[in-house]
Formats: C-alpha cells, sequence, structure tokens
C-alpha cells in the first residue's frame, strides 16, 4: 500500500506528539503505533517502523547525558545492560515472527496494560534513590530480562518499567537512572532495530518522518515538562492509548 502526503504529514505530528510525551513522562509509542495501524500500516510494518526515530531519539539523549558527565561508570551500566539486551532480542525476535492476527492485539493490550498500570499505580513510579547504588541482584536482574522482553516486543513505555528498578531497587539518582534507562533501551532498540531489517519489517519514510516528528517533539517537551503536572501528564497518556487501541483495534 502507499501513503498519501496528508498521511505523512500526520505521521510527523504525531511524532511530535509522541516527542513531549517521552520527555514529560514516557509512552509517546502507545500513540503511534495505534494510529499506524489506524493507516492501514501491518501491525509488523508499524512495529518496525517506530524504532527508526525511537533508535535516533535515543542517540541524542545518551549524547547529552555523556556531555553532562552524568553516565554511570561502565561496569554498572554494563551489568544492567546484559539482562535487558538478552530480554530484548527475544522479545523483538517474538515481534517479528508472529502473525499479524496475533501481533496486533497482542501489541495493542500490552500497550493499554502499561498506561493502565501507570495511571492507577503511580506509586510504583514515584521512586526514590537510595544514597548509595546497590549491586545487580538475582531479582533485579530477573526483572530487568523481562523489562527488555517488552522492549524489544513492542517499545511503549519501558521507560516507566526501568526507573523504578534503578532507582528504587539500585538506588541510582533519577539523572543516571534516566541515562541508565537509554543506554539500555539503546541495546536493546539496536537489537530490534537490526531483526527488523532483516525480516524486511521497515517502511523506511514512515520511519523517517516519525524520528523528524520525535526530535521536534523531545525538544518541546524539555519546556512542557516544567509547566504540566504529572497527574495530567498520567491521565493524557491513559485516555489517549485508550482511544488509539481501540480505534485500532477494531480497524
Amino acid at each position: 500500500m502507499e501513503l498519501i502526503w496528508w498521511q505523512y504529514l500526520a505521521i510527523v505530528l504525531l511524532g511530535t506528539l509522541a516527542g513531549i510525551i517521552n520527555i514529560m513522562a514516557g509512552g509517546g509509542s502507545n500513540l503511534i503505533l495505534p494510529v499506524l495501524m489506524m493507516f492501514g500500516i501491518p501491525p509488523d510494518i508499524a512495529n518496525g517502523s517506530n524504532r527508526v526515530g525511537i533508535f535516533l531519539q535515543t542517540i541524542t539523549g545518551i549524547r547529552g547525558f555523556a556531555k553532562a558527565g552524568k553516565i554511570p561508570p561502565r561496569r554498572q551500566w554494563q551489568a544492567v545492560l546484559v539482562p535487558t539486551l538478552l530480554g530484548g532480542i527475544a522479545g523483538a525476535v517474538a515481534a517479528s515472527v508472529l502473525p499479524n492476527w496475533i501481533l496486533k492485539p497482542t501489541l495493542l493490550l500490552s500497550m493499554l496494560t502499561v498506561a493502565t498500570i501507570v495511571l492507577v499505580k503511580p506509586r510504583l513510579f514515584e521512586v526514590q534513590a537510595a544514597s548509595i547504588p546497590q549491586p545487580l541482584r538475582p531479582h533485579s536482574w530477573i526483572l530487568l530480562f523481562f523489562i527488555g522482553i517488552y522492549g524489544g516486543f513492542v517499545q511503549a513505555g519501558v521507560g516507566l518499567l526501568m526507573l523504578p528498578v534503578f532507582a528504587g531497587l539500585l538506588g541510582y539518582d533519577m539523572i543516571r537512572s534516566n541515562a541508565l534507562k537509554l543506554l539500555c533501551t539503546m541495546g536493546f532498540t539496536t537489537a530490534a532495530f537490526l531483526i527488523f531489517i532483516v525480516q524486511g519489517q521497515i517502511w523506511w519514510g514512515v520511519g523517517i518522518a516519525l524520528a523528524a516528528g520525535n526530535t521536534l517533539g523531545a525538544m518541546m517537551g524539555v519546556r512542557l515538562a516544567l509547566k504540566l503536572p504529572v497527574r495530567i501528564v498520567r491521565w493524557l497518556i491513559f485516555v489517549m492509548t485508550l482511544v488509539a487501541v481501540m480505534l485500532a483495534f477494531f480497524k
């Protein structure tokens, strides 16, 4: 199929909105994937194409943290990278081989579930860092592995799942927790990106349009993040996810 000009324009605007949401709270892909499916893009292609913007956005974020000297020591980020990367590979492989009639409802229900948890259980994500970072223990390793599976499979809202582990369980401050989140996202996104390329599941025109919007939205989101209360953002993400998922599900 082919998209027409207004659909590409809508994708850029959608990517901009998603970039704003990702900076303010996370979960921008909850909106992108259902709308791409509403445009008639197959679920596997929509899922793969979304990774183009995520990949470039993550590189930009890591460079910013590195310039500010906020990247934790190599041994620390390598420790958390391993389980998320392994999980991400497993999740991406699963997403790339599932038939679309199974993949579509699984993607949509996964996104709606995460958005609902963020809304009704906000204290799970309101974490306070310990004074000294803790070593990676087996239960944290397992948690990060399953979070990596989700990230490789669908990506949407995965950062919201990682922050409680880095800050709440491992004791990093929120700045370094966000840096670790980006490093891990970069790891499993790169793996997923390569898998989707090999499987021919990326529509490059759609991916580049999303990437352009993501970049613009990220710059705008920094300012808006200082003005909107977090509770309003949670409701915004949930309502948009619910509406988009319902429309895409019955498309």
